[in-house]
């Protein structure tokens, strides 16, 4: 197990690239199933999370060619039925989150296949109903296999149908329209997710042949096609990681570019910060952040006390607000974070706490910063990273606080963090990894 040793109080300068978006990456790299000919894609990011899938893609019988860095040539001309029945197969699957959108492009292309529960981030329950029922409303079925502890789901005979979302799950909505675009007929999606990575999914199968209309809407029409054939793909950057760059030049007074930013499809993310205080500046595709001593938070328009929320998009997306949080530590003022789609993600704070920080946990879901102003500096901890996000998050912190801190278990991080230490020196942080 990898551990971070992270001096704190170094000042951050020059420029940075976003990675490519990370899950965007995992939906895209599932729809290469659905076709026997070569997808192409590029920006991936070498993270272990996209690996662990390109590795899972190669075992079911996924040619994977390099063409370059982070571009990937996937040919899935013949597909291993015999090991999409094995115990293996099923163990990689509980091993990755992604990994649940296998299910509806391998029920379009071969009518049945055996899941297990997949794992990833512990941040409370990550209900798979809109998944499931996805499939159901398409005329597949399922039951659950006790000695196998994995679902079977048969499909032979799709069918488009309407269906209304029960919540607008990113992944479901992914699952579904994969499921979809080799289901004979018409399949209507209401209340589908609707953020930049799903547009982009679908501009893929567009590209390869498939009916999808009403992309970036929460209303998708989907044509049934006989086949899809290659194409070619780029990811966007990564709107996560512009976003915790951003949390590290605040909360460090610094300046940095962060250059290619993929502005258009940030969606509220600079405006979130904007409304802490930050400055950021929009030059062509770059962002940049300048210098600040000191950032105020605003209040609503009567006064009372700002509350920073995750929605559905065009909401904020759940995963920044652990740095935004973070970033509130050192603001001039008082926030109420409300995490509302997560119960388990907020509890990281008590390291914060320990490091100064002057927070209160009001419930699972809600925490009230009252930030320092950068009157007085977070002190060193100790820290074990529990999720990705939050792992980023103790990352910034650390960064800016008197002394050398330790963060553990930061295979978390790696897991949606492209070489984060070389990349955050190379712009003056000081970041060691030992093992």
């Amino acid at each position: 197990m990898a551990t971070f040793v992270i001096e704190g109080g170094h000042k951050l300068h020059g420029s940075i690239t976003p990675q490519g978006a990370k899950n965007e990456a995992l939906q895209v790299l599932c729809a290469v199933l659905l076709t026997k000919e070569t997808i192409v894609i590029d920006n991936l990011p070498n993270i272990l999370d996209v690996n662990n899938l390109i590795d899972l893609l190669g075992s079911i019988g996924v040619t994977v060619e390099k063409l370059a860095k982070g571009k990937f040539a996937f040919t899935a001309a013949n597909l291993d039925t015999a090991y999409l029945r094995s115990a293996d197969f099923l163990k990689k699957c509980n091993k990755l989150r992604g990994s649940v959108m296998l299910i509806g492009p391998l029920l379009a292309r071969l009518g049945e296949v055996t899941y297990a529960k997949p794992g990833g981030d512990k941040i409370g329950r990550r209900r798979l109903d809109t998944h499931f029922q996805g499939m159901v409303n398409l005329g597949a079925t399922f039951e659950y296999d006790q000695e196998l502890l994995a679902y079977r789901f048969e499909g032979k005979h799709l069918q488009g149908t309407y269906m209304l979302l029960d919540e607008a799950s990113v992944t479901g909505t992914a699952n579904i329209i994969m499921a979809s675009v080799l289901t004979k007929g018409t399949t209507t999606i209401y209340n589908a997710a609707c953020e930049p990575y799903v547009q982009q999914l679908c501009r893929l199968l567009n590209n390869m042949g498939a009916k999808i209309s009403g992309v970036g809407s929460n209303l998708l029409t989907i044509v049934g096609v006989k086949e899809l054939h290659g194409a070619q793909h780029k990811l966007l950057p990564d709107m996560i990681e512009v976003g915790s760059f951003i949390g590290m030049a605040a909360i460090t007074g610094s300046e940095l570019r962060i250059k290619n930013a993929g502005i258009k499809d940030l969606g509220i993310i600079p405006d979130a910060f904007r409304r802490l205080g930050i400055r950021i500046d929009e030059e062509g595709d770059d962002l940049v952040i300048p210098a600040q001593e000191h950032y105020q938070i605003e209040s609503f328009l009567d006064g009372s006390i700002l509350t920073v929320a995750d929605a559905p998009w065009p909401g904020l997306t759940p995963d920044l607000l652990s740095v935004l949080l973070v970033v509130a530590t050192q603001a001039k003022g008082s926030v109420l974070i409300h995490q509302k789609m997560f119960e388990s993600r907020l509890f990281f704070v008590d390291k914060l706490i320990d490091m100064g920080a002057q927070i209160i946990l009001c419930d699972p879901h809600r925490a009230v910063v009252v930030g320092h102003n950068h009157e007085r500096q977070l002190k060193r901890n100790n820290m074990t990273s529990p999720d990705i996000r939050a792992g980023i998050a103790m990352l910034i912190a650390a960064m800016s606080a008197d002394g050398t801190s330790k963060i553990d278990h930061i295979d978390q991080i790696d897991r949606g963090y492209e070489d984060i230490e070389h990349r955050l020196n190379a712009i003056g942080a000081c970041i060691k990894r030992e093992d």
